[in-house]
């Protein structure tokens, strides 16, 4: 069968990774797989380049989208599409109305769109949530990558709940590091093991870096050392406040690495500070390493993977008070580091992909 996934582009984005990750498994399971994004650009393009055909429809603008997808589909003809992301989920289902091929549409949501879009005014809410109620009712799956993601994909849409279905992302085990990238991440902690507190994530405001620095500035731990890996746009606003909290000789700035694992392996502590997530791959990328976590107990996602405290400390949102509480006790108290990546291996890219191509009928 030949599938084909629709992005935006291939960005190193979660969702972006997450797709790349599925596809490889539908090639193991013997589908063919393409690549159609809206621009061929990112991190990850010459990765997709690689291993499949990548189709760049040339069209930066959302709205010039349904016609070039549906062309696209009357010449390409897959078995199935996939479209990841809004709006997206609900442009494929008309391309392909407008195409007049018949084939199996698959739409996956990847965060809460009602907070992702809250700030973008009434017409924009009011477009997300009629375009949603028509796209979502003329597809053949619905998925979201946690509970939270799906009740809210209903919500916004008016259908009903038990018309959506929650798989979980495909985080897969990554190859143990080289001595030499285990070496440099150590050096560029410049401080022996015992309080090294890490982040992973882009730096844009919902993952919300500034409330892990005045946590940070808040412990009580001289010898603690804090690792952003990561960029954006808010990378000097960042700066900024290290200087003014006074912690900008404890703050490491490590940019952006496509291979984090080195610094979860060498770090002591994961913390994860967003206001909300679609689900959090980066809390399962720590725990595959062993390597605790703390988490803001943001909708959706880090409660469903930590079970609700068991693997991890969740605190409330936006305190930071709290946060730097729990990044002290998760500093000082022992952890079952295999109990972690048992728990880590729940969410292995094989059992994302078998749920996919079952709800596609393509097992």
């Amino acid at each position: 069968m030949e599938i084909s996934i629709l992005l935006p582009d291939l960005r190193g984005g979660g969702a972006e990774r997450v797709n790349l990750d599925l596809a490889y498994e539908f090639a193991r399971a013997g589908h063919e797989v393409e690549f159609v994004l809206m621009q061929a650009r990112g991190e990850l393009l010459e990765e997709a380049r690689a291993s499949f055909y990548v189709v760049d429809l040339a069209t930066p603008r959302a709205r010039a989208l349904p016609l070039a997808l549906a062309r696209h589909l009357r010449l390409r003809r897959p078995d199935a599409l996939l479209a990841a992301m809004w709006p997206l989920t609900v442009t494929a289902p008309l391309a392909q109305r407008l195409s007049g091929h018949r084939c199996k549409v698959l739409i996956s949501e990847h965060g809460i769109l009602s907070a992702q879009y809250r700030d973008w005014g009434r017409f924009h809410r009011l477009l997300l949530r009629l375009s949603a109620s028509l796209g979502y009712r003329h597809v053949n799956s619905r998925i979201g990558v946690s509970a939270g993601v799906a009740a809210d994909m209903a919500a916004l849409s008016g259908i009903r709940k038990d018309a959506f279905e929650v798989v979980y992302n495909p985080v897969p085990p990554r190859a143990v590091p080289e001595e030499a990238a285990l070496d440099s991440a150590d050096r560029l902690w410049s401080r022996p093991k015992g309080a090294r507190i890490l982040t992973v994530g882009t730096m844009k405001a919902v993952k919300n870096h500034p409330l892990l620095l005045r946590a940070f500035a808040l412990l009580d731990r001289p010898d603690a050392r804090l690792m952003i890996v990561g960029d954006g746009d808010g990378r000097e606003a960042l700066v900024s406040l290290a200087q003014e909290l006074g912690v900008t000789d404890r703050v490491i700035f490590a940019g952006f690495h496509l291979d984090p694992t080195p610094f979860y392996k060498t770090a002591d502590l994961f913390v994860l500070s967003s206001n909300y997530e679609g689900f959090g791959n980066v809390i399962v990328e720590a725990m595959a390493c062993g390597t605790p976590v703390v988490s803001t107990d943001c909708p959706s996602g880090p409660a469903e993977i930590l079970q609700n405290g068991r693997y991890g400390l969740l605190t409330a949102v936006g305190n930071a008070e709290a946060l730097s509480r729990a990044i002290t006790d998760a500093l000082e108290q022992p952890h079952d580091r295999d109990a972690l990546k048992r728990r880590a291996a729940d969410f292995a890219p094989q059992i994302a992909a078998r749920k996919y191509l079952d709800l596609l009928d393509l097992t």
